[in-house]
This record gives C-alpha cells, sequence and structure tokens, in this order.
C-alpha cells in the first residue's frame, strides 16, 4: 500500500479518538503479517489504557475501552470498510495487561464461502504450508485461504483411494454396532 494511504488511514483512525488514546496505528499488508492473506489489507491499533475507564477490580483493559469507545469503534470500521479486511485493537505495550485484542472483520464473505451449507473451521498452518495456501492465491487458483481449503479437500474426495477409505470407515461402524 502506498506510504499516503497508510497516512490516510492514521489519520482516519486518530480523527476518531481523543489524543493520546491510540498510541500507534500498523496498516498490514500481505507479507508484514502471518494472518495477512494476499491481496487483503488489515489493521492494527495499539491503544493506550493511561487514563481509560476502569472494570470491577480497577484495571483498564480492552472491553473497558471497547465499552467506553463503542461510537468511535463502530466510526472507525465505517471509515476503513473499503480499504481493509479487519481491524484489530490490542493494548500497547504488555500484551498480557489489558485483554488481548479485539477485532473486527470489515469484509463480508465472498458469496462462494455463504453459498450452500459452510461450517466455519479454523485450522493453524504453519509456515510452509501458508506459504504454499498463498501461493494457490497469488497463482489465482482460489480467492481466499478459505477456498484454498475447500479445494484441497475437494481434490481428497475425488481421489480414488477415497472410496476405499469410506468404505473401510463404514465396515468399521458396523464392526462397532456389532461388538
Amino acid at each position: 500500500m502506498e506510504k499516503t494511504e497508510t497516512e490516510r488511514i492514521e489519520q482516519l483512525i486518530r480523527s476518531a479518538f481523543a489524543d493520546g488514546e491510540i498510541e500507534r496505528v500498523a496498516v498490514l499488508n500481505y507479507g508484514d503479517d502471518p494472518e495477512v492473506a494476499p491481496g487483503e489489507t488489515a489493521v492494527r491499533i495499539f491503544v493506550n489504557l493511561a487514563g481509560q475507564p476502569k472494570d470491577k477490580s480497577g484495571h483498564a483493559n480492552l472491553h473497558t475501552f471497547h465499552e467506553a469507545h463503542r461510537t468511535q469503534i463502530d466510526e472507525v470500521r465505517e471509515l476503513l470498510r473499503p480499504a481493509a479486511w479487519w481491524v484489530e485493537y490490542r493494548v500497547s505495550g504488555d500484551p498480557k495487561r489489558g485483554g488481548g485484542r479485539l477485532r473486527n472483520m470489515l469484509r463480508d464473505p465472498e458469496p462462494s464461502e455463504v453459498a450452500g451449507e459452510l461450517t466455519p473451521v479454523m485450522t493453524r498452518l504453519g509456515p510452509t504450508d501458508l506459504a504454499t495456501v498463498d501461493t494457490l492465491i497469488t497463482a489465482g487458483i482460489a480467492t481466499s485461504r478459505a477456498e484454498v481449503l475447500r479445494w484441497a479437500v475437494a481434490r481428497v474426495r475425488e481421489h480414488p483411494v477415497y472410496a476405499q477409505i469410506q468404505q473401510r470407515v463404514n465396515e468399521i461402524s458396523e464392526l462397532k454396532a456389532q461388538f
């Protein structure tokens, strides 16, 4: 992403909050963070909890920040919707302090991802597998990481050995029923 676009996004975010509430803004593109897929842009906002409302135990955290800034967070979501896939809020400094992260997805799923009865499945990939998935996206085999995984499962299902595996699973189920 061009530097001017990155600066524009940061300015939009900072304008929604009071001075000092946002410590840093990171505009992430593919290659900047493993969670950003090819063709995606994401935004990570690091918030300063100093002076923020506190919970019942007397601590400021992302939950209290979210509750106190719901309007601004909704505004940022709308401002970033055309430019980014997701926006994430994190506490600046120690990640253990303040409740982890708060992420909002900004893009609706592709029509192919909502057609029919699809079940969301989360998976974790190592660097080599992630690079393979992203190469398939870059090559135009699929448009998203989810689509790559659906494509790979379909290839397994089409393989003749899969029918044999299914048959054996049915045989085992029948044996279990007899036991």
